[in-house]
Order: C-alpha cells, then sequence, then structure tokens
C-alpha cells in the first residue's frame, strides 16, 4: 500500500481573523456563520423547537488503528497475525483489550466495543468518505479529496436547531481530513481551532478582537443595520428582519463571551488537566468535554503526533515505522485521555446526552508485514473496532466479533452506514429522510443500514 503522506490532504488551519469578520459580515453572497444560522432555523421550522438535545464527541484516530494491538487481539492465532501484545481482563467479566490499555480495562463497564465493522474501501480518502457519510468513496484518490456527499458532521449541523447563540454547532480540533461538506457546501463546515490547547499562550484567534478591531466591526454592523431598513411599505415578507437576528446572531459568536470562555481551560483544575494529559491529545479531550458542556453539539479531536513518537498517525505500515514500537508510546497516551473524557463525563452527569466515538477510517491487515526486519500491518477496512460510551445505551458489552484470525467479521456484520444511523438516531434524526443537492434533486442522508439494536 502506498505510504499515508502521499494521500494525505493539506487542511486549512483556524480561519484568520480578517477572513472570519469578511465571512460573518459582508453581504449576501458570501456564506459566513450568519448564513449558517439562518440554515438552522430553516431546519427548525419545521417544528423541532431548538433545544440542549445530545452531542458527539468523536476522537479520531486517523490513518487506521490495528484492531489487533487495541480492542480484538488474537493471542491464539499464529504468530505472524497476532503480534507481540497479549489481552488483558478489564472490569466487565469476559472482555479483554489490549495490555497497552489498563485504564479503559478498568471502566469497560461504561463504553461497548462493535468488534464487527467492515467496509471495502482500500485508501485513507475514501474510507474516510465511506465511514463518515456511508456512500462507498471513490477508488481513484484525486486532490483535492472534495466529498461528493456530506459527512455526518455537516449533515447534523445542517439539520439541527442551534443550541445557544454565541457558540458554534461544530468544533474541529483541530480538523477533520477532507471533509468538505458534499453537496451541502462549506457553509455546514467546522469551526476549527488548531491552537494546542496545553499550550500556556492558548488562545482562539478568531474569537479575540483587539480595540482597533471591535471598532470595525461596530462600524460594520451599524452599516448593515442602515442597510438593513425595511423599504417603503415595510417587510411583508420578514427577510430584513430575519437578516438583523442572524447577522446579530454573528455578532454574539464575536462580540460576546460565551465561546471565549468555552475555549478556557484554565478554567479546570489542575489536577483534573494532569488526569486528562499534559498533551494535546489529553487537552483537546478535555477542551471537548468543555466545549460540550457549554452548548456545542458536536466535537472532533484529531489525535496527532505525540512526543517521542516518530509516527505522525495511526497509518502503521512496515515500510515506515515499527508498529509496536509506536504503538507502545501512542496507546498509554489514548488510554489515558478517553479514560478520564469518560470518566469525567459520568461525574459531571452527562454520559446520558454525550456519546464518546474512538475510531478512525479502517482497521490493519491481521497478518503482520515485515520490511527489513520491521513489523506492521497495511490497510485493511475488511475488520476495524469502535469503541462508543454514554449516549444513555447500554454500556459494557461486545457486539460482533471477527474470525480466529481477526480477518472478517465473523458475526454481526455491519456497514459504517449501520454505524451513522446509529449516531443519527441518536441524534434525533431521521437517517432515512433526504437533503436536496445543489440541483434541487433529493439525496438521502444514508444510502442504506439501520441503527444497531443492541444499542438501542
Amino acid at each position: 500500500m502506498p505510504h499515508a503522506s502521499a494521500n494525505r490532504a493539506t487542511c486549512p488551519g483556524a480561519l484568520p481573523r480578517r477572513s472570519f469578520l469578511r465571512a460573518s459580515l459582508t453581504g449576501l453572497s458570501t456564506l459566513g456563520i450568519a448564513d449558517l444560522l439562518r440554515l438552522e432555523s430553516a431546519a427548525s421550522a419545521t417544528g423541532r423547537a431548538p433545544s440542549r438535545g445530545p452531542s458527539i464527541i468523536v476522537v479520531w484516530l486517523w490513518g487506521g488503528p490495528s484492531h489487533m494491538e487495541t480492542f480484538d487481539l488474537k493471542p491464539d492465532a499464529p504468530e505472524e497475525y497476532r503480534g507481540t501484545f497479549r489481552p488483558i481482563p478489564t472490569n466487565v467479566p469476559g472482555i479483554a483489550i489490549s495490555e497497552k490499555l489498563p485504564q479503559l480495562a478498568r471502566i469497560a463497564d461504561k463504553y461497548a466495543l462493535i468488534r464487527s465493522v467492515a467496509h471495502d474501501s482500500p485508501g485513507h480518502v475514501n474510507s474516510t468518505h465511506t465511514v463518515l457519510t456511508g456512500y462507498t468513496g471513490e477508488l481513484l484518490e484525486t486532490p483535492p479529496f472534495t466529498p461528493k456527499y456530506p459527512f455526518i458532521f455537516n449533515a447534523a449541523q445542517k439539520l439541527l436547531p442551534s443550541r445557544l447563540p454565541g457558540l458554534p454547532q461544530w468544533v474541529a480540533l483541530p480538523d477533520m481530513r477532507y471533509a468538505g461538506g458534499g453537496h451541502l457546501g462549506p457553509a455546514s463546515g467546522p469551526f476549527q481551532v488548531t491552537a494546542d490547547p496545553g499550550a500556556a499562550n492558548f488562545h482562539v484567534p478568531s474569537l479575540s478582537l483587539n480595540a482597533a478591531q471591535r471598532i470595525r466591526l461596530a462600524r460594520r454592523s451599524q452599516l448593515l443595520t442602515s442597510l438593513g431598513q425595511p423599504p417603503p411599505g415595510g417587510d411583508d415578507s420578514g427577510t430584513v428582519n430575519a437578516l438583523d437576528i442572524y447577522q446579530q446572531q454573528a455578532l454574539d459568536l464575536l462580540e460576546g463571551s460565551a465561546a471565549r470562555e468555552a475555549f478556557d481551560l484554565s478554567r479546570e483544575d489542575p489536577r483534573l488537566r494532569d488526569r486528562f494529559g499534559r498533551n494535546v491529545v489529553g487537552q483537546r479531550c478535555l477542551l471537548a468535554r468543555r466545549l460540550v458542556e457549554s452548548g456545542v453539539r458536536l466535537v472532533t479531536v484529531d489525535f496527532p503526533n505525540v512526543p517521542g513518537q516518530k509516527a505522525f498517525s495511526w497509518d502503521d505500515h512496515a515500510s515506515v515505522w515499527n508498529i509496536f514500537e509506536q504503538m507502545e508510546i501512542r496507546l498509554p497516551v489514548l488510554d489515558q485521555a478517553v479514560s478520564a473524557l469518560i470518566e469525567d463525563l459520568h461525574a459531571r452527569g452527562m454520559n446520558q446526552e454525550t456519546l464518546v466515538v474512538v475510531m478512525g477510517e479502517m482497521g490493519r491487515t491481521p497478518r503482520l508485514s515485515n520490511f527489513n526486519g520491521q513489523p506492521g500491518r497495511e490497510h485493511w477496512g475488511a475488520a476495524m473496532s469502535v469503541l462508543m460510551a454514554g449516549g444513555g445505551m447500554p454500556m459494557g458489552q461486545v457486539i460482533g466479533s471477527t474470525t480466529h484470525k481477526g480477518e472478517e467479521p465473523k458475526d454481526r456484520r455491519f456497514h459504517p452506514s449501520d454505524l451513522l444511523a446509529t449516531w443519527y438516531r441518536f441524534l434525533g434524526i431521521d437517517p432515512t429522510q433526504t437533503l436536496p443537492d445543489t440541483a434541487g434533486r433529493p439525496i438521502a442522508l444514508l444510502p442504506h443500514g439501520s441503527p444497531i439494536r443492541e444499542l438501542g
């Protein structure tokens, strides 16, 4: 398989402040935050009243985490399959996970493992598309890797009413690779934060306005107000009033304190920050909890390089690095951050309304590869594991299984569409509904799939 960097797209960072202001406060030809608020209101006009509702935090293990080293070990498989790690028992009888995940092992009653998700896409781009849209990604991966269909996060942002003024619906820490909104367009994308939340000087530039910028912002607001006066004879359609409302909500995000306070990790107990881990992964997971608690509906956390790693992702080809050496460094970080997130949500009574998902776009080949004596695993969509915690769903269970060598599902085979249908149901979205494409044609949210009954 080709090295991951061959397929890796360049992802933009946090939207520059100037672009953010321009997108939010210019005319109707620009899709900005105000436009997103307008779209959300149109969705809620169907009768759904705005409410706090459920939230999803996705810890995204980009590159494809090996199920054979994490949640579906095969100690009795031949040596060329099983690897060097061994399973350990959890606090739920009959469930075992990797010895490198001891903190997650002691709270297995608080999550469910799905061990039989499978798809046929071979690359990072098409696998990501398949897993996050339900529609099979195109086999030929051609830059700029723009998805044909919207990711579940884009669709949810479009369909769900806003929770609170002054807060974005979807925050990506720091990005969502290969995202683009499909036929929903860029307005359905996330608010991106590329800065390291563990840094002493962490702040979100797009939410920080100095005195001069506030003056310019006030002038633009006054201009919009003057331009938005009702025409002679009144505004029977209500369009002008709606414009005022949406532009004001966009201003709330820039001028208000809700977003700045939500992103302020200095308000957290230092001991809790230590519990999550003083690294970019741990602090992003803590920030994700803080954002959800403040009213953000969707948070995606990308798991990047951690200190001491050669690996920049979970793309553990034998030709690039030793999978076991990198897992030794990587798995304790995942173990600490995710276990802390799950326990913190329980401690705050947020586990019923918050669903935590840990997954990547594929698994790895059950049979080990070897490159000049260096072990690794290649791309493999035919079997992958997913961890889900909270959401008011039945926890402390394993759903599905794979064959003796971990090559494919043995029972309860799930397509990513089934997983997405489960998430949509949790969010209160009918997964069978349609959204119009750019030509106005109805496109189904999912091509097929049903919610996983064990999580119902």
